[in-house]
């Protein structure tokens, strides 16, 4: 491959100063520091399990609460990804995968569509994990979408543990975006659509 896939974004708001770097064609190398403890440990399902390297500095206003830092995460990782990915050409463009951890099973399917939608239903058991609210997950994932401009589709199909069923979202989601991103060698140089474009 000629040109490496990576990008590297900066969003600076009243909220949040944050600063995102990734290689798509990584081997998996973080460095994570948003601030929220366990967006870091779901930032590292991403890495591990898509292989992709990911830099995340982000500063936010967590003394309101954590709800502007994730999103911003999720809008600025997104932004990132829509530049590197380029014209998508020789990509499978579709990912998918189930991922189990325990008593919860969860499903992740992505299409890079080049249009934004989100279907999350992640029936959460509790309403925070630690000092983590579950709904910041929606907003991490809504941010992401609008911005990498995919068609996203989460199922958490079963779980009892909150903290289980989110951690099987996060590495189905990097098993699924890995899949996506991959280079098709069959069609390498060709845009994955009958229209010509994504």
């Amino acid at each position: 491959m000629s040109t490496p896939r990576t990008a590297a974004i900066t969003r600076n708001t009243n909220e949040t100063q944050i600063r995102v770097a990734i290689n798509i064609d990584g081997t998996g190398q973080k460095k994570l520091n948003t601030g929220v403890p366990f967006l870091d440990h779901m930032l590292d399902q991403i890495v591990r399990h898509g292989l992709i390297d990911i830099e995340v500095e982000a500063v936010g206003d967590l003394h309101i609460d954590a709800h502007h830092t994730v999103e911003d995460v999720g809008i600025t990782l997104g932004q990132a990804f829509a530049q590197a990915i380029g014209d998508k050409k020789g990509i499978r463009r579709y990912g998918h995968a189930y991922v189990p951890l325990d008593e919860a099973l969860s499903r992740v399917v992505i299409d890079f569509s080049g249009r934004p939608e989100l279907e999350f239903h992640v029936p959460f058991k509790r309403a925070m994990i630690g000092a983590f609210d579950v709904d910041l997950t929606h907003e991490f994932f809504q941010g992401f979408v609008n911005h990498a401009l995919v068609s996203l589709h989460i199922d958490n199909l079963r779980g009892e543990n909150a903290h289980h069923q989110c951690e099987t979202v996060f590495k189905a989601f990097g098993r699924a975006l890995r899949m996506a991103v991959e280079l098709d060698p069959r069609s390498l140089g060709v845009i994955p659509s009958t229209k010509g474009s994504l």
